[in-house]
């Protein structure tokens, strides 16, 4: 038995300690924000937050979630009273095809657990292991530094970086 809480909420599962926490949320607990992208850990769009860091989920075995907090997309916020992360994404209109948007946000709101002043390297540096296939990437950096309480405007960016 492994026991943990996901989104505020203790859960326990009697599945095989080897499965990886990616399958669990979504097939036991239809919690489908995270998403099955290569299963390999180099897309993102499984990710989640693990004690407040993200991690991809598709990567971390039940074994490893023993007593630990797990936040997933859904526990951050609700389509009627979404996140402070979750609404700057909607008010960048950051998603297009919508598939990398949870595991972006919740990596953003991972780096801003750590960091809430994040500097545009920073952002850019903590965002880079999440893929976007199309090519929503300047939408995602504004809706990032919005969360961070940074002017979303791509000319605040290049003047932060010029001055660097």
């Amino acid at each position: 038995m492994t026991r943990f809480t996901v989104n505020d909420r203790p859960f326990s599962t009697e599945t095989d300690v080897e499965t990886p926490l990616l399958y669990v949320l979504r097939n036991e607990l239809e919690l489908n924000g995270a998403k099955f992208g290569c299963g390999l850990g180099q897309c993102g769009a499984c990710t989640v937050l693990l004690d407040g860091e993200a991690v991809f989920s598709c990567l971390i075995p039940l074994a490893a979630l023993e007593g630990r907090n797990v936040t997933t997309l859904e526990g951050l916020g609700t389509i009627d009273d979404p996140g402070p992360v979750q609404a700057a994404f909607i008010e960048e209109q950051a998603a297009q095809c919508g598939y990398c948007i949870p595991g972006m946000i919740m990596r953003t709101q991972g780096m801003l657990n750590r960091n809430p002043a994040p500097s545009e390297r920073e952002i850019r540096e903590h965002l880079n292991p999440n893929l976007c296939r199309c090519g929503t990437h300047m939408r995602i950096l504004r809706a990032a530094r919005r969360a961070a309480g940074k002017p979303a405007g791509d000319q605040a960016a290049l003047a932060e970086r010029s001055a660097t």
